[in-house]
């Protein structure tokens, strides 16, 4: 499947009419490249019968290529092929042109230079040797600057049309998942400091982080993306119900923020209960009563997914409505008589 996508991708660069190669498809490219590179090497077995195969990695060596192949999913898979969305669709929607050309091209080399290193910092305090996890913790400080180039670029885009966000939602979704990408990675790198993951690592922080980029960035900038895609694929002017959209982004943003505050708060709490010792060096807590601790912080992570999903639904509702009888985009269009005559 993704050399069959790979060939389509590169094929039509290749059938290109104009020389020029803009930045949206830099980021698709590396993503693509990126994305089979990691699967490959991650995947490398050596078999053993028809049904088994062992893995060519033992030991810590495998741990570090699951987390080079892990954290660089995320670093292709769902930053670099969303930012390829990003540069297209923000300055589409907001009918402007992209901030800075030359900061997008900056922030694409610096981002794919800079992330492939940045997966050791997910294996502090490990058996992993000190220097790989402490270039993994540098590195994930460095990519802060990339990131938020990224993230500025697309906000500043709007420059001269911040009018736009009081009445279009589609605009909403799209800049708003730009101030979740902001966050999500600054907070990244701020969890790669050693002192700071001797806190939140196995704690609900981590999920809090996770949803912050899955949710307020990744789902954001696709609900966004997709609601400019399809009237224009089924011949339409707009969207079903523009207030419909705005809907779906008033309850899809309390949903991520109610889900991924609660877990940040369960996840320091835990953190520090985890720690927390007596005088005499025991456990000041048990581990059952951490989870106790947690139980209404769960409760109201299942609000927040709750309000996201009923977000959804009000935009599966939306995007039915507007399919529903619509001629294809690609159909022939028929001249009227008079036009004809």
């Amino acid at each position: 499947m993704w050399v069959a996508y790979a060939v389509v991708f590169f094929g039509t660069l290749v059938k290109r009419r104009i020389s020029h190669i803009y930045v949206a498809n830099w980021f698709f490219g590396a993503f693509i490249l990126t994305v089979a590179i990691l699967h490959l090497v991650n995947s490398a077995a050596i078999p053993v019968t028809f049904w088994k195969s062992y893995s060519v990695y033992a030991g810590v060596q495998g741990a570090m290529v699951q987390w080079w192949y892990g954290h660089n999913a995320v670093g292709f898979f769902l930053t670099a092929g969303f930012l390829g969305m990003m540069y297209y669709f923000v300055p589409k929607q907001a009918e402007r042109p992209v901030y800075s050309y030359r900061l997008s091209v900056v922030h694409f080399w610096a981002l794919i230079f800079t992330y492939m290193w940045a997966g050791p910092h997910h294996l502090h305090y490990t058996a992993l040797p000190d220097w790989a996890q402490s270039i993994g913790m540098v590195f994930s400080l460095i990519l802060l600057a990339p990131s938020w180039g990224g993230m500025i670029n697309g906000v500043m885009t709007l420059s001269g049309a911040w009018y736009k966000l009081r009445t279009d939602p589609i605009l909403k979704f799209l800049i708003v998942s730009l101030s979740f990408y902001g966050m999500s990675t600054f907070e990244g790198p701020v969890m790669s400091i050693k002192t700071v993951n001797s806190l939140s690592h196995y704690t609900d922080w981590t999920i809090g982080h996770v949803h912050s980029g899955a949710l307020g960035w990744v789902a954001f900038i696709s609900v966004g993306s997709l609601y400019y895609m399809i009237p224009r694929l089924f011949g339409k002017t707009e969207m079903y119900s523009v207030r419909l959209i705005t809907v779906h982004f008033w309850i899809a943003t309390i949903g991520v923020v109610l889900y991924i505050a609660a877990m940040w708060i369960a996840g320091v709490m835990q953190g520090l209960m985890w720690r927390a010792v007596n005088s005499d060096g025991t456990l000041t807590y048990t581990f059952v009563e951490s989870v106790k601790a947690t139980f209404p912080f769960y409760l109201i992570r299942l609000v927040g997914g709750i309000l996201f999903l009923s977000g959804m639904l009000v935009m599966a509702y939306n995007v039915w409505k507007t399919i529903v009888g619509a001629k294809p985009y690609d159909a022939p269009v028929t001249a009227p008589v008079a036009a004809q005559a």
